[in-house]
């Protein structure tokens, strides 16, 4: 598998602050990686990073760990090459942001409580090549199982108007549609229950319809201004407009579908696509199709000071992706949970540099 020319080798003093980050906390993040592998090693992304090549570098950090951030900034610089990313149709790449909500629900629906999390449909199929219909949308990646065949499964606003009800599906119940809306923009969420307890859901599949965001909505029938649109935004301009929150929500016909996690340990986020908890800074999500899960990513973002007040260049590690993270220079940083995390989410949009730190080995002779 040869390297995609989108990679161009740089030094690590090429890589903006490089030398005044901490990357103790990424090592953590790729050591979790290293361990899931020895489960499941993860699938080789189309620019031609082969997930094998990093075997030493995962071998090295299951065995030695890092205690200090010199110890972190020697062991990458020992098994990796900095490569920029050149982006698609753009001068720079591009990093928004995504959280972990935390919201008050209840386990059986009440008059407050009374919207639900839904868990997977037992109708619910996952669909690949060996088993499309022929005609059907070659993005679904899901269908709904019937008597005759798999066919295009229930959107949100069939599911919101009760196509699922009387299954027994509601894994959780919150109060405000526009709470559920973002867990499931953000496919996780934290949930205090009535009783103190603290509990978890994560993503378990969806509907597979092409997601539309209500920001890009919003702006195009002129309630917000493109320039303007947040998460932050968007909440103010729903929490005005009660009345209309349906009418915006429902041209999304993608619909998440949630399985209870364990909160293991409160400091990290949920686990996500690449099978680890989300390290809040330090974790990012990419386009999986093209990157391979575990690859270190530096990202110097100038612009963006929401993480800590200077300006984002950090190294992270690629361990999740969404239907909107597209293109090789283009990531989703991984804020943490709770509001302050949301507060951080909400408001990234920037124009980011993003270098690929690459195993040696796939940059021998023959391969650059």
């Amino acid at each position: 598998m040869l390297l995609s020319p989108a990679f161009t080798q740089v030094g690590f003093g090429d890589l903006p602050a490089w030398y005044d980050d901490d990357q103790l906390a990424a090592f953590e993040a790729f050591r979790r990686s290293a361990f899931h592998v020895l489960t499941k090693a993860y699938r080789s992304g189309a620019l031609g990073v082969a997930s094998d090549a990093f075997g030493p570098a995962y071998a090295e950090a299951r065995e030695r760990p890092a205690v200090n951030r010199a110890d972190a900034r020697a062991f990458f610089e020992r098994h990796f090459q900095p490569a920029l990313v050149a982006p698609e149709g753009r001068d720079h790449g591009l990093v928004t942001g995504f959280y972990e909500p935390d919201v008050e629900a209840s386990p059986v629906r009440t008059d407050t409580f009374a919207v639900p999390l839904l868990s997977r449909p037992a109708d619910l199929v996952d669909v690949e090549d060996t088993n499309r219909p022929v005609g059907m949308d070659p993005y679904l990646a899901f269908a709904r199982q019937t008597p005759d065949g798999l066919i295009e499964y229930f959107d949100r606003p069939t599911i919101e108007q009760g196509a699922l009800a009387g299954q027994g599906l509601e894994i959780a119940w919150v109060a405000d549609p526009v709470d559920a809306f973002f867990i499931h923009v953000q496919g996780a969420a934290r949930l205090n229950m009535p009783d103190g307890s603290l509990r978890r859901v994560t993503y378990a599949a969806k509907s597979g319809q092409r997601f539309t965001g209500p920001g890009g909505i919003l702006a195009r029938i002129g309630e917000i201004p493109l320039e303007k649109v947040t998460m932050q935004s968007i909440r103010a301009w729903f929490k005005a407009n009660p009345d209309r929150v349906d009418e915006i929500l429902w041209q999304n016909r993608s619909y998440i579908f949630f399985r209870h996690a364990e909160v293991e340990n409160a400091a990290l986020g949920p686990v996500a696509a690449a099978k680890v908890p989300l390290t809040p800074g330090r974790s990012v999500a990419v386009d999986r199709l093209l990157h391979t899960f575990g690859t270190p990513f530096y990202i110097a973002a100038p612009g963006l000071t929401a993480f800590g007040g200077k300006p984002f260049a950090r190294l992270m590690i690629a361990q999740d992706t969404g239907s909107a993270i597209t293109g090789p220079a283009r990531g989703d940083l991984f804020a943490g949970s709770g509001f302050d995390a949301g507060e951080i989410a909400g408001v990234v949009r920037n124009d980011a540099d993003f270098f690929a730190l690459l195993p040696k080995s796939l940059l021998a002779v023959g391969q650059r």
